[in-house]
């Protein structure tokens, strides 16, 4: 049964808190480093911090090797194929329009539980997407919703829309099946399991930007700060945080906790350029805990 209380609550929020970190640095580190190489460095980062508490997976009689395929689809689907996506996807496309497109998460996580595990979205969940929904937009469009006539759909959309139904899925593969849940494996053979197939999924990625002429780093005292930043927070310690949350509240639920993910990258960005918080911020974060709120009523009776 999900039960959404204060504990699984602090892993939602800390985990998209550092998400939104992850997309400034990204935007930051536009122009510095290729998108599929930055994926790749990053997991590569990742995967050496975590190795001396993760290395048993190696070992002939772990559990990895009895579920390598749950494990090649979630690494490929939450490590490899999401953050390729997330990083190409910003270099055309718009912050508002990746982060937009991003905030139909919720709706997706109501689809695909319908049509693959069979659970039907109740109508307070459908309810509390819509309201989420309308509280993200708020926070986009800076309170007026007006100029989102003025968006124009690019390449980029189409990815960050891709990488949106891959995250869902990903989410739906952590709690469903029963076996092999995040609480159920030790934490740091579980997430190394995905971050090991997740970088191997990258590397076969990258190696086509190599082949073309596309790949590039430039390191600096900057790119590695922010480069350091996104292996340890928003990759190991927001996924850990994720699949935590996701099998305390249910996909479903996190989700839409996932919306705060704007919220927060619009305030951390008005902190950098030492801008006041508006009111339409305060908003927009009334709207989307709301429809938190809403969307979860019925899940803890469920």
């Amino acid at each position: 049964m999900f039960q959404l209380n204060l504990a699984t609550i602090f892993y939602l929020v800390v985990a998209t808190a550092l998400w939104a970190g992850n997309a400034i640095a990204g935007r930051l580190l536009v122009g510095s480093v290729s998108p599929i190489t930055l994926s790749a460095v990053r997991w590569g980062l990742a995967a050496l911090i975590l190795l001396p508490f993760g290395w048993r997976i190696f070992k002939r009689d772990s559990a990895l090797w009895q579920n390598k395929i749950r494990f090649l689809l979630l690494g490929l689907f939450g490590v490899g194929s999401y953050n390729v996506l997330l990083y190409l996807a910003l270099q055309t496309s718009t912050p508002i329009n990746v982060t937009l497109i991003g905030a139909s998460m919720p709706i997706w996580m109501l689809l695909i539980g319908a049509v693959f595990y069979k659970v039907q979205p109740t109508f307070l969940q459908l309810i509390g997407a819509v309201v989420s929904l309308i509280g993200v937009t708020v926070v986009l469009t800076r309170g007026e919703p007006a100029t989102l006539f003025s968006m124009e759909l690019v390449a980029g959309d189409l990815l960050i829309m891709l990488a949106t139904i891959l995250w869902a899925t990903y989410s739906w593969m952590l709690s469903r099946p029963g076996q092999s849940t995040e609480r159920q494996w030790p934490w740091a053979d579980f997430l190394m399991a995905q971050v090991l197939v997740g970088l191997l999924w990258t590397l076969f990625f990258d190696s086509f930007e190599i082949a073309g002429g596309y790949a590039h780093l430039d390191l600096n005292v900057f790119t590695v700060s922010l480069i350091l930043f996104v292996a340890v927070g928003p990759s190991l310690i927001a996924y850990r945080c994720w699949g935590l949350g996701v099998n305390g509240a249910g996909p479903t639920v996190a989700a839409f906790f996932a919306n705060l993910i704007p919220l927060f990258t619009a305030l951390l960005s008005a902190a950098m350029l030492r801008e006041p918080p508006k009111l339409y911020h305060g908003l927009a974060f009334a709207l989307i805990v709301t429809g938190i709120l809403v969307s979860s009523t019925k899940s803890r009776a469920s």
